[in-house]
């Protein structure tokens, strides 16, 4: 486990959850149309992408919630728990409640490489401001969120990996009373056409050239 980074004075910590990139436990919906390997090295850019652009925002603690176990993608200055709960309505819950040290905290996915020091930093400026701060995805899901305060209640029972997602969490937020700001809307890599789209916004990050990579090794020469 890696030692977490001295905080700076007036951010907000940021926790990353993830799932360790092997084949056939990640990306599974980006196959048959990349090998399993291949969706497992594009998982591996997307978290590398994500970790490099949290290492360079103006963070406090930072800490990686992790199914599986580390590898040598992860840089230094990450602290490491492992995930806990049933499904991801828990793990989110969880990583809140295990990451959480009286300060505002980000987390954020894997599935979002094109995410940048800028809009994280926007996000824990944004906690100085509003209670809760959420990234929409363009699936109908959140590929952020910000709390200035966690509260499991907020996470537990919402519908993941629906249309829908962001709606109910919204409206949990609302009815929490909670002010609510929001940072742009952001592509999850899930399907190749989201791999094609995430990486022609973010053509210079390391998942972008990974897939360069896998298409230039499929062109017949």
């Amino acid at each position: 486990m890696n030692a977490p980074a001295a905080r700076t004075p007036g951010t907000a910590d940021v926790v990353v959850i993830a799932k360790e990139p092997l084949p056939g436990r990640v990306k599974t919906r980006l196959t048959p149309a990349y090998t399993p390997a291949e969706a497992a090295a594009l998982a591996e850019a997307s978290l590398r992408d994500t970790l490099a652009a949290v290492a360079a925002a103006p963070a406090g603690r930072r800490t990686l919630a992790l199914d599986g176990a580390p590898g040598p993608w992860l840089p230094r200055g990450f602290a490491v728990i492992a995930q806990r709960g049933a499904g991801l309505d828990e793990r989110l819950a969880a990583a809140f409640a295990d990451a959480w040290a009286g300060r505002p905290l980000v987390l954020v996915g894997m599935d979002t490489p094109q995410a940048t020091p800028a809009l994280l930093a926007r996000a824990a400026r944004g906690l100085g401001r509003c209670d809760a701060v959420v990234g929409p995805a363009a699936d109908g899901g959140f590929w952020l969120l910000g709390l200035r305060r966690p509260d499991a209640r907020l996470l537990r029972g919402v519908p993941m990996s629906r249309s829908y997602t962001g709606a109910v969490l919204l409206a949990r937020l609302r009815a929490a009373r909670l002010r609510v700001g929001f940072l742009p809307r952001l592509t999850d890599v899930d399907t190749p056409g989201d791999a094609r789209a995430v990486a022609a916004a973010a053509p210079g990050g390391r998942f972008a050239g990974a897939l360069r990579a896998l298409h230039a090794r499929a062109v017949p020469a």
